[in-house]
This record gives structure tokens, sequence and C-alpha cells, in this order.
């Protein structure tokens, strides 16, 4: 594991970034999913290739969450495509607890998609209750061919969001770092936002410099992060969109770490224009640059609370790397993390209640998750070789990077440590991965 300073935010530039080909896909890889799993029936939609590709996502999306199991549709002798087709009594006998039935239909350029979820049991009553309805949700969507892959995960969303409470993030997606490197060649990096599975990887800058620590603007419609053109660190931000970016720190020495306010409207980063790293926050309306640690030792990884009123970040001031929280009206600072040797790369999840953090105990690196009334810590794993946790939005899956072999993937974990997937480039090393909020 890398020393101090070669981990923190902008100083790990150069030992965080390896040779790694581009434009390649990623393809996740269940490696441990909860124990009891909801059995559910997803019957191959109606409809042909287009149908297919939708099925094949919305199963994929539901299996890789690690809270379902879907049955073998080879399997299923019965696939019915209406609810006047089903009958519940062959899909209790199968297992299934809820069933997933859609057509898609092509007319004049525009493909009709209809879903609808069923449960299996719900007009099952012992107690003299009035019986529930099966239908537990069911939509039409008309989109272009280009949108169909975008609506496959936004019904995996539904779905999820019906069976477990929990709203899904299907939907959105992850910003990593891509290095290609070739013997007589300049070393390529590149900035990629993929779909959350890895899929349609899209380059939306390509350096012969470093690049590091993007960061998803709160809508979603822009990334920060830092680039070493010309050999000296910068922050930018880019329009994922259009492409259009804008240089927002530029000050001599270190400009690095980047982190959105959760209005949008300032950016927090670590400067050492004035000698030591610490952390500011600049308005990225009037270029107001305000300064929020004032230490000798390294202050870095600076994150929002989701309420806006205070940072948490990592320093060293103590003697090794802890989590520490900053009042930003009072600027009175308290120390979090005391569990280890080792804690960085902080972040709380949306409703502020714990901390995620890089941890060390004894000898061990991995991810943990503090809950911040009682101090418990949560492992969530614990190889060694895990780096650059980045929280989904609903808080429920960390991703982060990992090593497989000779080899650098993305990783992910439940936040209860149930569920364990990773997203192995089928040519290369990812690394340095962020997050998107929800996007619509």
């Amino acid at each position: 594991m890398r020393k101090l300073l070669t981990t923190f935010g902008i100083l790990a530039s150069l030992s965080l970034l390896l040779p790694s080909p581009a434009y390649s896909a990623l393809d996740i890889e269940l490696t441990k999913g909860v124990v009891a799993a909801i059995p559910i029936a997803i019957v191959p939609f109606a409809g042909g290739e287009e149908a297919k590709a939708v099925t094949d996502t919305i199963t994929s999306d539901l299996e890789n969450s690690g809270r379902f199991t879907s049955l073998d549709a080879a399997k299923m002798t019965q696939q019915p495509h209406k609810e006047s087709d089903i009958n519940y009594g062959y899909w209790r006998k199968s297992g299934a607890e809820d069933i997933i039935i859609g057509e898609v239909t092509h007319s004049m350029g525009k493909y009709k998609v209809n879903v609808a979820l069923y449960s299996v049991f719900a007009n099952q009553s012992t107690d003299g209750a009035k019986p529930k309805e099966h239908l537990i949700f069911s939509q039409e969507y008309t989109v272009n061919k280009s949108e169909l892959r975008r609506l496959s995960h936004h019904i995996s969303d539904e779905i999820y969001q019906h069976l477990t409470g929990e709203k899904g993030i299907f939907s959105t997606r992850l910003a990593y770092v891509l290095v290609q490197r070739h013997p007589k060649k300049p070393t390529q990096y590149q900035l990629v936002i993929a779909d959350v599975d890895g899929v349609e990887p899209r380059p939306i800058l390509t350096s012969d410099q470093p690049i590091m620590s993007p960061a998803w603007s709160p809508d979603g419609k822009q990334v920060a992060y830092v680039s070493f053109e010309n050999h000296r660190a910068k922050i930018y931000i880019s329009d994922i969109a259009t492409g259009k970016r804008r240089l927002v720190s530029n000050y001599p020495g270190i400009n690095g770490a980047p982190a959105w306010s959760p209005d949008g409207k300032s950016l927090a980063m670590v400067l050492s224009k004035d000698g030591s790293p610490n952390i500011y926050i600049k308005n990225l309306d009037t270029d107001q640059l305000t300064q929020v640690t004032r230490d000798w030792a390294i202050d870095t990884e600076p994150h929002f609370a989701p309420d806006g009123k205070s940072l948490v970040y990592t320093s060293d001031r103590g003697g090794s790397p802890q989590v520490y929280q900053v009042d930003l009206a009072s600027e009175q600072t308290q120390r979090l993390t005391f569990d280890g040797r080792y804690n960085a790369r902080p972040s709380l999840t949306p409703d502020g209640k714990q901390l995620l953090v890089l941890h060390r105990k004894n000898s061990m690196f991995g991810i943990a998750m503090l809950d911040l009334n009682s101090n418990g810590v949560i492992e969530l794993t614990k190889s060694g070789l895990h780096e650059s946790p980045t929280l989904a939005p609903n808080g429920s899956m960390v991703a982060f990077a990992t090593n497989l072999g000779y080899r650098t993937v993305l990783g992910m974990a439940s936040t209860d440590g149930n569920v364990t997937l990773r997203l192995p480039d089928q040519q290369g090393d990812v690394q340095d991965p962020a997050w998107s909020p929800f996007l619509n």
C-alpha cells in the first residue's frame, strides 16, 4: 500500500495510473449475493431481437444486484405476455415469488415497450383479509431504438424499487480513468463515462498526460477532474453532453481532489499554493476562493456532507491518516475515525449517518463503513488490494478499484457486506471510479 504522500488525492497522480487499453467494455460478474435472494420469473419479452435485448438487460440488472435470482427461461414451459395468460399455480410451483412479462413492438420508427410486474402469491389470504391484487406495476413506454437500453435500466429501477422499497441505481453511470501504454508511443489517458454495468463506455477526454479524481456534479451533467496537461496539475470541469470544458483551478503547486457541493455552486479542492496542502472552496459563479483548513499537515480528499454545511476530509495531523469533519460556518473540527491506524478517502452516505472509508486494521487494507452514532465498523472488503471507494447515490453499494491478478479492475460491494461484484475490463486496467448521482 502506498505511503501517505502517494495515497492522498493529487499526490497519488502517477502511482494510481497503470497501463490499460482504451474503448474496452466491462463485463459485470456477481461474486457474492444475498443468501435469501428473491426468486423471480423474467419471461422473455415478445417482439424479436429488440425484445430479447430488453429482457437480457433487465435480467442482468436484477441478478447482478445480488438481491434476486431469476428462473431459467429455457425451462419455462409457459411464457405469457399478458395477465390473462398467467397461470399463477404454475408459477407458484416453479418457486417464483414474482413474475415480469412484457412486449416490444415497432411502428413508424418508434418502439413501444409494455411491461408489467405481478406477485405470484398476492391473492393468497389465510386470515380472512381482502386479497391483494396480483398487479404490482405496469407501464407503457415509447422510445427510439437508441433509447431502448436506457429504458431497460429504467424498468429495472422500477422493478427493484417496487420489490425492495429502495430506489434502483441501474440507470446511473460510472466515470473512471483508462490508461493505454504502448512501447513506442506516449502513454494515453482517458476519462471514460459508462453505464453502471460497464457497457457503452465513452471517452470524454483523451490526453498523453495523467488524468485523475473524476467527480460528478449533483445534476449529473458535468464532471470535474484533475489533468496534468503541460506537466502541471489543473482542475477542469467538462460538460458530458457537449464535451466543452472549463479550467477552474490553476494555482501554483497542487490542484487536486475536486468535490462538488450539494447545490452544485461550489467546488472543494486541495491547494498547496501557500505551502502545505489545505482544503479550499471555490464559488463557481464568482471564482471566490475560501480557505477551509489551515494546517501544517496534509489535509486532502474533501467530501461535502449531504446538507452542505460541513466537509469530511483526510488529514495526517495526528501522525497517521484519519478522517475529520469541519463545520463550514463555525470552522470547528472533530476527528471521526479512531479504529485502525489508517482511514482515508471518506464519503458520507446520503442520510449522513455512515462514513465510507479506506481502512486499515492490523496489516490489512480494505473498505469499511463507520456508523457515526454507534462508532461500529463494518468491513466490506479485506483483501488489502482495494482503493478509491465511491458510493452509489442510494448509499447501498460502493465501487472501488481492485487488483485481479496482474490487472486492476472495478469491484463493487453492498454497504451491508452481503453482495460483491467484479467488473473486469476485458483488455486492461480500469481505475479511480466515481459513481454518478441519480440521472433522469
